[in-house]
């Protein structure tokens, strides 16, 4: 005990540590405040260790002085940073979802400044944020009216607080859903102010049951894509123009919350049975809602689109500026949209549709070619390239998959999980997954000008 104690009587002062050079230097980039804060942990870390034992000698004044400086960049580094997917997943929720086109990151640069977000330059008066995006959304998905607002679920809330606070909103029980980090779509309901009124079953919902709950209580008729999920074999749904029908009749809106997005013909999908936004809107749904950062492949951001006296009254609702788009996603999200102008140039431009789109063939000459750069980089491992599938991710199209290859890899001195950690914490991260006792490597998802990236961050994890 006498040892211990006259070890951390020996433990130096922080004010000592903060005058050394590098030290000193470090507050330029960091701040005093974070500097001070990294060196009360070096120290503090230290006296944890003398007293469990584990420590036995102080370390010198250059080595605490080191520690410091690397405990000041790793706390640095824990914040937003870019990685390189190779999961195949083109659009994973956990990685940000859909990559921004060219065309929205240059967007994005010249929004950083001033820009005539609601301005008209023509007349020099006060203009509207939806003026730049909202026409573009009503020509590509033919829609009478558009409002823009910061997510889907944004979106839905607005919606079911403007035609049901205080009222019934009739959904499926098959549909009540629950969307990412816990969300559910009763608790959006509670929190619009509406009750929820569940018809059908788990697995069987007919239009009789939306009839039969419909009263004077009844707010709107809301159909929600299950995303995530598919109920199949003993089961039935009502489809949209069925429940357009029967809201016309009973003069209630019908809303379509689609989720994913899709606003290209379906055909113009390599999957198949995914609700498109032009289609919901044909079939007579009064107002549809989706997400802008998963097929449509742009920024985040919640779109409604619908009959214009609709979206008229959500425009008018106190919640539509607590929830508007900021300046940074409306730019990226015009960009995009332009983009779509021409669909073959949107599906060569836009990466989640690029991604989605690549041909198999074309996958195996990535793949190839990915193989022959991590055994040029000297990689401690067995690669080969193998046929792979690959989901779509962020809730679209669930169940199907998209044939391709990857390249399988397998350390020679080290287990696949520790590999997979290691690449985790690289610079830049590379997240790949664990498959069949390899870690696989899927072209669809990685640029090719990251392929010698990859490939050193393995032959350095493995060094």
């Amino acid at each position: 005990m006498d040892e211990k104690r006259a070890l951390l009587q020996k433990i130096p002062q922080v004010d000592l540590l903060l005058r050394r050079e590098a030290v000193r230097e470090a507050c330029e980039s960091f701040g005093h405040t974070a500097v001070r804060k990294a060196v009360r942990q070096v120290l503090d870390s230290l006296r944890a260790g003398l007293l469990a034992g584990e420590v036995r000698e102080i370390p010198s004044m250059e080595a605490l002085e080191k520690q410091t400086v690397e405990a000041l960049k790793k706390a640095r580094e824990s914040g937003l940073r870019r990685v390189i997917n190779a999961t195949g997943v083109a659009l994973h929720t956990n990685l940000g979802r859909a990559p921004l086109a060219e065309k929205a990151l240059k967007a994005l640069e010249a929004a950083a400044g001033y820009l005539n977000l609601e301005y008209d330059l023509p007349s020099g008066e006060r203009g509207s944020r939806g003026t730049f995006v909202e026409p573009l959304l009503c020509a590509l998905c033919g829609s009478e009216a558009a409002l823009v607002v910061n997510n889907n679920a944004a979106a839905l809330l607005l919606a079911l607080s403007t035609f049901s606070k205080g009222k019934e909103i009739v959904v499926s029980r098959g549909e009540l859903v629950e969307i990412g980090d816990g969300f559910r779509i009763p608790d959006i309901m509670a929190e619009s102010g509406g009750t929820l009124c569940e018809v059908g079953s788990t697995n069987k919902t007919r239009l009789s049951d939306y009839e039969n709950a419909i009263n004077e209580q009844t707010g709107m008729l809301l159909k929600v894509h299950t995303s995530n999920y598919r109920v199949i074999g003993f089961s039935a749904s009502v489809q949209v123009r069925e429940l357009a029908a029967l809201g016309a009749k009973h003069n209630l809106p019908v809303l379509a919350d689609l989720g994913s997005g899709a606003v290209l013909e379906a055909s113009e999908y390599p999957f198949s049975g995914e609700p498109t936004v032009p289609q919901t809107l044909r079939d007579g749904a009064d107002l549809v809602c989706f997400s802008g950062d998963k097929l449509l492949g742009g920024p985040q951001a919640g779109i409604l689109l619908g009959k214009k006296e609709l979206i008229a009254r959500m425009k008018r609702h106190p919640l539509a500026r607590a929830l508007r788009i900021d300046k940074l996603s409306l730019a990226a999200l015009e960009a995009t949209l332009r983009l779509y102008e021409n669909p073959k140039r949107a599906k060569e431009e836009i990466p989640v549709l690029a991604s989605l789109s690549a041909v198999s063939e074309s996958l195996r000459r990535q793949a190839q070619a990915l193989c022959r750069e991590i055994v040029e980089s000297g990689a401690d491992c067995g690669t080969r390239v193998v046929p792979q599938q690959r989901p779509v991710g962020g809730g679209a199209a669930p169940g199907q998959l998209l044939d391709g290859f990857a390249v399988a890899v397998c350390p020679h001195r080290c287990a696949v999980e520790q590999l997979e950690a290691l690449l985790r914490n690289a610079n830049p991260p590379v997240i790949a997954r664990i498959f069949d006792g390899e870690l696989l490597f899927d072209p669809a998802t990685i640029s090719e000008s990251d392929f010698e990236a990859v490939a050193a961050a393995l032959a350095k994890s493995l060094g």
